[in-house]
């Protein structure tokens, strides 16, 4: 079984789209409408849904600090920099991590690509 993503509201939709001809479950912030929401609100509802949040906004690392900190648990965020990684790569990354990764395995921490 694969992993399935939230897409935070500013990925690009190429990568949504690859991933899901791809055959990976992706869920966008604004599918589910939580469009303009605060950070730690859009964290939580990925949580909620038990899906890993892909975002290429740094907020997020500093909210993903926040909680390790605070012991806040988050099923896991991945990253990747907007200015260094490729929609290509985010795609091919995206999709190892759905077909081989266990959700465990990403709980409370950040995954940066490219891997």
């Amino acid at each position: 079984m694969s992993l399935a993503f939230y897409m935070d509201e500013h990925i690009h939709r190429a990568i949504t789209t690859g991933l899901r001809l791809r055959g990976i479950d992706v869920l966008t912030v604004q599918e589910d409408g939580y469009t303009s929401f605060p950070d730690p609100t859009i964290l939580d509802r990925a949580t909620e849904l038990q899906r890993l949040l892909f975002s290429q906004d740094e907020d997020f690392l500093a909210e993903a600090s926040r909680r390790q900190e605070q012991g806040v648990n988050f099923t896991g965020i991945i990253y990747a920099s907007q200015l260094f990684v490729s929609i290509g790569d985010c795609i091919r990354d995206l999709e190892i991590i759905a077909k081989a990764g266990e959700l465990e395995e990403f709980v409370n921490r950040v995954q940066y690509l490219p891997l």
